[in-house]
């Protein structure tokens, strides 16, 4: 798996696990964010290896369709990078910065 995929996987599962089932969830988040296995998961929950794959993979099929409908990550992307040009226009001045770093702190 490319880390370019597994970046965006998990941007989308920060911005929609709420969306997602209390299985999806965790599933999600010991293969993304804690590295398991498929084998790992599947002994952890008892499960087939399979049924782990499955559901990793409906679930990041989900996480993509609510991507398309709703462009949490790609308008979190364009506000990033209106902000670094904002931050190379503006210099150092120490009011404009504080107000940039605070538009990034609400993130």
């Amino acid at each position: 798996m490319s880390l370019e995929k597994t970046n965006r996987m998990n941007y989308l599962f920060d911005f929609y696990q709420a969306l997602l089932t209390p299985k999806q969830r965790n599933y999600m988040s010991l293969y993304y964010l804690d590295d398991f296995s498929l084998g790992e998961i599947a002994e952890e929950f008892e499960v087939s290896r399979q049924a782990v794959y499955d559901n990793i993979k409906r679930t990041e099929t989900m996480l993509e369709q609510y991507e398309a409908k709703l462009g949490l990550f790609e308008k979190h992307e364009q506000r990033q990078q209106l902000l670094q040009t904002l931050k190379r226009q503006v210099g150092t001045t120490p009011d404009v910065t504080a107000t940039i770093s605070a538009l990034e702190n609400l993130e």
